[in-house]
């Protein structure tokens, strides 16, 4: 019998592993990786990535300049250093992350995602195997129309809560989103507690929230891929069978590779092209962007509270590059 990782494959569903940690990747075979401040601090840790850590610092001491700019110059380098390697092992893209610091900065934004781009490519990286990550505010998604438009270079909006978010990013002609399943389950069931038993499943609000993108842009006949992300358990990913992409942990697809249970198609395109929402606008008005997202309370909270915890995590990692640099 085929696996259920096997059977979610099936499903035309392409998995993508969440994981800063590479030695883990190759096992599962996934077509794309992702990364994020928070995955690259756990896997820097670890002592198989010293080398990645050392490569990176003694490159931005030869680039010279003050410290903070070293530290800057240290950070790009390690974050593609991960991308180079785990482009050894995933067949497609990897995805690597925007300073969460500079998310209410288009212009920064987009200079960020341009020197990424530049350092891969100064390794011999196509910038067509790189997705740049950038969180889904308004700057960033006006930073990622710029950035598919003028650049040529392809973006992941990452830590999307919100319906308003998802038809921006659409409109503004992003390669693609990464809508957070897991932590709208979590802002529910601390919300409504007395129904947290009842959120399993195509119940789960997370779930919920991916089907109605999904749905609406088969029927409006966007491009943008809808990657889900941030799963909590295999019933939210089974749940969603037949979607573009999903990034899943290892975590989850140890499990779904240890079990042969059945994982039928969820999402259909065919079928979600017959749906009947109407079709809105978001990306020319930031006013209207930014007053739905604030109506949306589990969506505001939610993307403010995640890049404060990236912002964190990848100042904890600069404090660490910050160390090696000063000895």
């Amino acid at each position: 019998m085929s696996t259920s990782l096997d059977q979610l494959k099936a499903s035309g569903t392409v998995v993508v592993s969440d994981s800063g940690d590479f030695e883990t990747i190759a096992v599962y075979k996934p077509q794309d990786a992702t990364t994020n401040p928070s995955l690259i601090l756990a896997a820097v840790n670890k002592p198989a990535y010293a080398k990645l850590v050392d490569t990176s610092v003694e490159w931005a001491k030869s680039k010279g300049g003050e410290l903070d700019h070293q530290v800057n110059n240290a950070m790009d380098r390690l974050l593609v250093e991960f991308g180079k390697e785990i482009l050894k092992i995933v067949p497609g893209r990897v995805s690597t992350e925007v300073d969460a610091a500079l998310s209410f900065d288009k212009k920064a934004t987009v200079d960020k995602a341009k020197q990424l781009i530049a350092l891969y490519e100064s390794e011999g990286v196509d910038r067509n195997r790189v997705l740049i990550k950038i969180a889904s505010t308004w700057e960033g998604i006006q930073a990622a129309r710029e950035l598919e438009r003028d650049h040529n270079i392809h973006c992941n909006l990452t830590l999307l809560f919100g319906f308003g978010q998802a038809v921006a990013c659409a409109e503004a002609g992003v390669t693609l989103i990464s809508p957070f399943v897991g932590r709208i389950l979590d802002w529910y069931k601390k919300n409504q507690p007395e129904k947290a038993d009842s959120f399993v499943g195509e119940a789960d609000p997370g779930v919920q929230s991916v089907q109605k993108i999904f749905n609406y842009y088969k029927q409006h006949d966007y491009k943008t891929i809808v990657m889900g992300a941030s799963f909590r358990n295999v019933g939210e990913i089974k749940a969603l069978a037949g979607c573009d992409y999903l990034t899943i942990a290892p975590k989850l697809l140890q499990e779904l590779i240890e079990s042969n249970e059945d994982v039928p198609k969820k999402l259909e395109s065919e079928t979600a092209r017959r749906d009947t929402m109407e079709k809105v606008s978001f990306v020319d008005d930031e006013q209207k962007f930014l007053d739905d997202l604030k109506n949306d309370k589990m969506a505001y909270d939610k993307l403010h509270e995640g890049i404060a915890g990236f912002d964190k995590d990848g100042k904890t990692l600069k404090d660490l590059l910050k160390e090696k640099l000063s000895s």
